[in-house]
């Protein structure tokens, strides 16, 4: 076997490799004689085919295989031979042989892993949020569960902020309808912001039993072009008026939220623990996201573009899943690739970084770390001994644990190296509750 390699590039390179005759005859002949051992013919007891026969029948695919056998062989030696580590796939092309030249040449063109230059760190700052849960954030909680168990009763004073109302609406635009202006059976909570704000003032005070027809000047950004910046009139028609009632914080309330006893400290210890849980991993996914960031600045490198297209494709075929599964068809409309460029060339990126980091220094996931994060998972469901043995049960489950375990150690890692500074977050900025 012959090989000659050329650089085409910073991480471009072609092989060249020429396969000699005889080899790629003697295995095709090889190959033939035992198709011969079993083959069946008409005419021809088992065992019995001449061979020549057997070449006719067989030889053009017999052929093809041992050559696509052989590149595959040839391609791997050679860049082994050469400690080339290829970054993707390669585009394999069989080359004319010259007239006196019976060997077979083809040529393999790909890229390789580039040399990634992590920078210095220990210039760079890094600000690490931090939050302490306190008795006022647990209290926080608490109102928010209530809020998202509230029950509305009719009244029957007329309409007030934070109200639910059922209307009917009927729109018109110098006396005609127009799309978007009608509505029947609707239910809006007035100060949700759904509603326009002039169309929602004109709703206070309204009974239930109530019609009222009235002026409404829409916007110029309208969503309606028709109507954007122009009058148009409603009549509205309220069916029912009905307050928010939170429900009390007795045991019923803890009942609701899984404390089978009703017991309120128990729940409060309960919620503590779940906002402390969300607290910590808020903070750890900020503070993960601020690392990665330091080292995408930090590191130099080439991107070797068969991984990004490769990682374009990935994304692209994510966002049609997602799309479908919200109900939304894409198959006559598929999603641009230039859409993923950035994202596809940030990942690549910081796989790559990742990879020289955990490789240059170590920081491969301990298996200690994984049943950590593992049990950490199963503390959100009711039996949490079940879920660790879920996971274990199959070592492809334990991937994603892995992964986030790998991230640890990098963060750890850069931590160590970069100066770091607290930076205090309230709770309300780092929840959005």
């Amino acid at each position: 076997m012959q090989i000659q390699l050329e650089n085409l590039g910073a991480l471009k390179r072609r092989l060249d490799v020429t396969l000699p005759r005889s080899q790629i005859e003697a295995e095709v002949e090889s190959r033939l004689k035992r198709i011969a051992r079993t083959a069946k013919m008409h005419g021809f007891r088992p065992g019995k085919i001449p061979l020549k026969v057997i070449a006719q029948t067989y030889g053009a695919q017999v052929r093809q295989e041992v050559l696509g056998d052989a590149v595959q062989k040839s391609f791997a030696e050679a860049v082994r031979s050469r400690n080339l580590r290829v970054a993707g796939f390669p585009q394999f092309e069989p080359q004319p042989s010259p007239e006196s030249d019976a060997d077979f040449h083809y040529s393999a063109v790909f890229e390789v892993y580039p040399e990634v230059q992590l920078g210095d760190l220990s210039s760079v700052t890094i600000e690490r949020p931090v939050h302490e849960v306190t008795e006022a954030d647990v209290d926080h909680t608490i109102e928010v569960l209530r809020k998202q168990r509230t029950s509305f009763v009719p009244v029957a004073r007329g309409a007030a902020q934070g109200d639910r109302l059922t209307l009917d609406f009927q729109g018109t635009l110098d006396g005609q309808p127009f799309e978007g202006g009608q509505g029947q059976g609707v239910t809006v909570i007035l100060g949700e912001g759904r509603l326009l704000p002039a169309f929602e003032e004109k709703l206070l005070s309204m009974k239930a039993g109530q019609t009222q027809r009235f002026e409404v000047e829409f916007p110029e950004d309208a969503r309606w072009k028709e109507v954007a910046g122009k009058t148009v009139t409603f009549e509205v028609s309220v069916h029912a008026v009905e307050e928010p009632r939170l429900p009390p914080l007795d045991a019923d309330f803890a009942k609701a939220l899984g404390v089978a006893d009703g017991d309120l400290d128990k729940m409060r210890s309960e919620i503590r623990a779940n906002v402390e849980r969300e607290v910590k991993q808020r903070l750890q996914a900020r503070l993960k996201e601020r690392v990665m960031e330091a080292l995408l600045a930090a590191a130099s490198l080439e991107l070797p573009q068969a991984l990004v297209q490769a990682e374009q494709h990935r994304l692209a075929e994510a966002a049609r899943r997602d799309l479908e599964g919200r109900g939304v068809r894409v198959q006559g409309a598929p999603l641009p690739l230039e859409m993923f460029a950035e994202q596809a060339e940030r990942r690549v990126k910081l796989g790559l970084i990742l990879a020289e980091l955990v490789k240059r220094h170590g920081l491969h996931a301990r298996p200690e770390q994984v049943r950590a994060i593992v049990e950490d998972f199963a503390q959100s469901y009711e039996r949490p001994e079940e879920v660790v043995k879920w996971y274990y049960s199959k070592p492809e489950r334990l991937n994603d644990a892995e992964a986030l375990a790998l991230e640890e150690n990098v963060v750890r890692w850069v931590l160590a190296q970069a100066k770091v500074v607290d930076q205090p977050v309230s709770f309300d900025e780092l929840t959005g509750k």
